[in-house]
């Protein structure tokens, strides 16, 4: 039986699990093993999903004949030296964001594109069809973009976690949700836009050092502006984009992980897609658009992945690896931007 592209999955911590499960409903895709430095955890991983195996190294994954792709779930500080060793393999690379900086990504990319091999980021909103429609439709609903606003938080005080600990995560906070906030301008803003400023804050956790808050402004050569805020401090998971244009504005609530399927606890039936809102008008005059999605995002990423793989050099392949690119361009300018509370 044609089991798909099978996948080894490198990290065993919380997203590692979601993407496993998710592995498990896509069409054309499979977990063949596991590896990770806690051999127990990625024991436990394995044996939630049948016929995954289980690896002593990262090393052995890559080097077994029964994985075609690898999906990266390590600490950004491993990311580089485990992708670019991944396609020096031949294996497919899906990985998880940000990355150590724009060389670092753009050497992931050259090994990947010389080894003739898939290259993604996992972020998971781009792979929603309301993001498609709203790239496709934003200038017919809204005209010219004026402003792209997001704010991302969610509590996370926990400092035995990897986030709190600037060895593995570098850029904490910023890059860990801000990533988002620049993949919507990549998503969003004219193509041709260039970034001329960026601006910003950081707070760093007093006891770790790590940065646990930050927001900033982009100001782009077409006159459009970016706002971000992002954060482990604020008590509720708050994920809100707001695309501002000449004619109205389009507003989300769940822009990073779709309240339908994308967080968790899953809301099902939930009726996902945005607000728009044109003129001066008030509430009344709001319109609500829904967006169906067949299948959850993060499926419709690893699917996507997978198609990918069958045309890793194909205008596909080139559009998502430029979109990660300008991504994390945005993400380190907005890194350089910054000025820390207290000084550094």
């Amino acid at each position: 039986m044609d089991r798909g592209l099978r996948f080894g999955i490198v990290g065993a911590g919380y997203i590692a699990e979601v993407v496993a499960k998710a592995l498990d409903a896509a069409e054309g895709a499979t977990l063949a093993g596991v590896a990770s430095r806690r051999r127990p955890g990625a024991e436990e991983l394995a044996a939630r999903h049948a016929g995954a195996r289980v690896f002593d190294s990262w090393e052995a994954l890559l080097a077994s004949d029964g994985v075609d792709a690898v999906y990266v779930a390590t600490p950004t500080a491993a990311r580089e030296e485990i992708c670019v060793a991944a396609a020096r393999k031949g294996k497919h690379v899906l990985a998880e964001k940000p990355f150590a900086d724009l060389p670092s990504y753009r050497r992931i990319a050259d090994a990947c594109r010389g080894a003739r091999v898939a290259f993604m980021d996992a972020t998971h909103f781009v792979h929603h069809p309301r993001t498609a429609l709203l790239k496709r439709e934003l200038g017919g609903r809204i005209g010219r973009i004026r402003a792209i606003d997001t704010r991302f938080f969610f509590p996370s005080a926990d400092r035995s976690n990897i986030r709190y600990d600037p060895a593995k995560e570098p850029t904490g906070a910023i890059g860990d949700m801000a990533w988002y906030s620049m993949r919507s301008v990549a998503e969003f803003a004219p193509p041709d836009a260039r970034l001329v400023g960026a601006s910003g804050f950081a707070r760093r956790d007093p006891v770790t050092g790590a940065v646990v808050r930050g927001a900033g402004t982009l100001r782009l050569s077409d006159g459009s502006i970016s706002a971000w805020n992002v954060g482990y401090d604020v008590g509720s998971c708050v994920m809100d984009l707001c695309l501002l244009g000449e004619r109205g504005a389009v507003t989300l609530d769940d822009f990073v992980l779709d309240w339908a399927s994308g967080f968790k606890p899953a809301s099902p039936g939930f009726e996902v897609g945005f607000a728009q809102r044109v003129g001066p008008v008030g509430p009344a005059g709001f319109e609500r658009v829904r967006t169906h999605a067949s299948r959850p995002q993060i499926v419709a990423m690893v699917e996507d992945f997978a198609a990918l793989a069958r045309d890793p050099s194909g205008p596909a392949a080139e559009e998502c690896r430029l979109a990660g690119e300008r991504t994390q361009a945005l993400l380190d300018a907005a890194w350089a931007g910054l000025s820390f509370e207290g000084g550094e």
